[in-house]
């Protein structure tokens, strides 16, 4: 129960104001009469009796009142508001950050028995609650948005906190260190609060990192890219020259060195400008890696990951042909009518065996540059088409393992039927034959027992089911629907590889295993894209009776434009999508996003591979219901490095490569790059909101609201009744009077 005075509550303000000044009139008039005759006896009773009945008279005026309250105090809500980032597993000064920070906020839970504390984790977004038992887990955040916390508390609609305390190290991506105390005010906005801030980590760890890598500009395949690397170097460790070396992933083998030098570190930093060379387009992996000194206490932060893509100014193509047939014509007008596609063509118009009686300075025919091409500048090349051309007589087949290198390293090829392509073009058996997606069987006259690797019998090609799905063919069939032109023959292949997507196939002639023979596969080999055509009558679709009758010969470029939009992974033409929302840490559980098309449906394989390994890390079945909707896919855990994984959906024979994206996976990202304790931030943060800064180890310190008194039961009691009052007025300015006249005084 508490008691307080108040005055009566009938009685108007003016009045209460009225009678105290009159009092202090009359008191100021006794005063001064007693003043001017302070010689005669007598004037101390005077002054008492007159100003005891002033005031009692004064209070029967006002009749004061006693007021007696029951009831029970509330708990003020305080926020507590802990850094829920990556930065918290580094090291603190003693134990991790984390570690630190709960055991501060379980301190500061003890002693806070007179408020409503509520402890909440903040990271990317809007904070959510924390539980600090032994049992909680979750996953660290990639980033430390205070300013999106701060925000979210200020816009709720329950009970506003009357105080927030901040447990962190600083290291904060909002509020910027520059300005953090207009952006913290300006992140509450009308929420008008004290902002405590508790540092967990003092000191920076001895520490050599990469923190972070920009690029400038875009990267345009085969053009100069330039990379800012900047290197801190903390805790007193001593760094003055730091040698930066950038590397480009693949699939398998060892990364290639695109370029190296040395970070000069000063005042603790240091930035070095490389440009590097990428020569395929798509998603590469880049590794930036720094030779730390000794006594580095966080070696995971010394290696960044980066996934840039990278796009084409224009698709150089070369195209080389065995000879001039219609097939050939058709394809090189089409590719020297695309403004986008810088084509170099060969066509071979004469053999090494050709006697031409003339000396070779007299002949306006070059010789076919093999060597050249495909020693020199295959790498320049987005794509290599070979059309009906016989590998042996030209001196390709020494450069067929580096054609097989390119298109493993992200090179595409084209493989085009016709007398002298697959088989008869002496493929089989070959480097080359490995990355291509079908089978090629040796002749007999090799070392085999294929049969006729030419088969001269027209046919229509037929539509796979796949095939009528397939993104990759939907141009052609808006155009011709399921029609297709008769085809004057075909190259004998044998069966689609494993990860194979077959969109065309012979209607009567089968593979050893029964199966439909593949006219037209798609797959994927290492991280570049292979494509067998076993025809060479794709001109029918543009110099026949059927392509005028059916789509004005317009069917042709809109096959080719497909074909060459997923060889070069044109998003308009893939099958489905993966993704990986949130990226990937290293050591964390990473997840994965299918998105299949609409009527895709069975059973989805996901395979893992680790870039320069080339053997799968993980396998995951799921199943893909066919509605079109994302399916998720949990794959674990994975370690530092660059990744490339790559889905096939459906069931059987049906089963074909969906999709493939390549992704980096990093120890800590972001939030490790940069170790250093910013207590300056948070003391900015304190002070712009009438806050206190503490450490973790003083948090008992910390100042928290009083609590808040509920009433319950009120009872208001006159201290005496008016007319008590009213009487002891009058019985004291009658003595007064008695004593005034006594004395002399009128």
């Amino acid at each position: 129960m508490t008691q307080k005075w108040a005055l009566s509550g009938d009685l108007r303000l003016p009045f209460v104001v009225l009678a105290s000044v009159l009092l202090a009139l009359a008191l100021g008039l006794l005063a001064w009469e007693l003043f001017r005759g302070r010689k005669k006896p007598g004037a101390l009773g005077i002054a008492i009796t007159g100003g005891l009945a002033m005031a009692t008279l004064l209070l029967a005026i006002l009749r004061p009142v006693t007021i007696a309250s029951r009831g029970t105090t509330v708990g003020s809500r305080v926020v507590v508001l802990l850094d829920g980032s990556r930065s918290m597993d580094l090291a603190g000064d003693s134990g991790t950050r984390r570690a630190t920070g709960i055991e501060a906020v379980q301190a500061l839970t003890k002693r806070a028995t007179d408020v409503r504390l509520g402890v909440m984790r903040f990271g990317d977004g809007a904070p959510v609650g924390e539980s600090l038992g032994a049992d909680a887990a979750f996953r660290p955040s990639a980033r430390s948005d205070l300013g999106a916390a701060l925000e979210a508390l200020s816009q709720a609609s329950d009970e506003r906190p009357r105080a927030l305390v901040v447990v962190s190290d600083g290291r904060l991506d909002r509020p910027p260190s520059e300005g953090a105390a207009q952006a913290t005010r300006a992140a509450l906005a009308g929420l008008d609060v004290p902002v405590h801030t508790v540092a967990v980590a003092k000191d920076a760890p001895r520490d050599a990192s990469v923190r972070a890598v920009h690029i400038a500009g875009a990267a345009v395949a085969h053009q100069p890219l330039a990379l800012h690397v900047e290197v801190g170097c903390t805790g007193g460790l001593s760094c003055d020259d730091v040698p930066v070396t950038v590397r480009e992933l693949h699939e398998s083998g060892e990364p290639r060195a695109l370029a190296q030098g040395t970070a000069h570190v000063e005042g603790g930093s240091g930035t070095i400008e490389l440009s590097v060379t990428l020569d395929r387009a798509g998603t590469r992996i880049l590794e930036v890696s720094i030779k730390s000194p000794s006594g580095d206490e966080i070696p995971d932060n010394d290696t960044r990951y980066i996934a840039t893509t990278v796009t084409r100014d224009r698709v150089r193509v070369l195209h080389v042909a065995g000879r001039p047939t219609y097939d050939v014509r058709a394809l090189r007008m089409w590719l020297k009518s695309d403004a986008s596609i810088d084509l170099v063509a060969f066509f071979i118009l004469r053999t090494p065996e050709d006697d031409v009686n003339a000396t070779q300075e007299e002949l306006a025919l070059i010789p076919f540059p093999v060597d050249e091409l495909f020693s020199q500048h295959l790498s320049s090349f987005d794509a290599v088409v070979l059309q009906d051309f016989n590998a042996r007589p030209y001196g390709l087949e020494k450069y067929l393992p580096t054609l097989a290198r390119y298109v493993n390293n992200g090179g595409g090829l084209i493989m085009v039927g016709g007398p002298d392509a697959f088989i008869t073009g002496h493929y089989a058996g070959s480097a080359l034959a490995d990355v291509l997606p079908v089978e090629l069987q040796l002749g007999p006259g090799e070392g085999g027992s294929a049969p006729n690797p030419i088969d001269l019998g027209t046919f229509v090609p037929r539509l796979t089911e796949v095939g009528r799905a397939a993104p990759v063919l939907a141009p052609l069939r808006d155009l011709l629907g399921d029609s297709l032109p008769e085809m004057p023959g075909t190259n004998v292949v044998g069966e689609a590889r494993s990860g194979t997507t077959v969109l065309l196939e012979h209607p009567t002639r089968k593979t050893r295993k029964g199966g439909a023979m593949p006219v037209l596969a798609l797959g994927e080999k290492g991280s570049g894209r292979t494509i067998a055509l076993t025809v060479d009558g794709s001109h029918k679709l543009l110099f026949s009776t059927f392509a005028a009758e059916s789509a004005a010969g317009r069917a042709h470029g809109a096959f080719w434009d497909a074909l060459l939009g997923w060889l070069m992974k044109d998003p308009r033409f893939e099958p489905a999508v993966l993704d990986v929302p949130g990226g990937c840490i290293a050591g964390e559980p990473t997840t994965l996003l299918l998105r299949p098309l609409p009527g895709q449906r069975g059973e989805a394989s996901v395979k893992i591979i680790r870039l320069g390994g080339g053997a799968p890390v993980r396998t995951v079945n799921v199943p893909v219901p066919g509605d079109g909707h994302p399916v998720e896919i949990p794959v674990g855990a994975l370690a530092a490095g660059g990744y490339s994984v790559s889905a096939e959906i459906g069931e059987g024979a049906e089963k074909g490569a969906a999709a493939r994206r390549d992704f980096a996976c990093e120890k800590g990202a972001d939030e490790w790059a940069d170790p250093r304790p910013d207590i300056e931030r948070l003391k900015a943060i304190s002070e712009a909101t009438g806050g206190t800064f503490v450490m973790a180890r003083d948090i008992d310190s910390l100042p928290l609201p009083a609590a808040t008194e509920v009433a319950a039961e009120r009872r208001i009691t006159a201290v005496l009744p008016p007319w008590v009052w009213t009487l002891a007025a009058a019985a004291l300015l009658g003595v007064h009077w008695i004593l005034r006249r006594q004395k002399g005084l009128a």
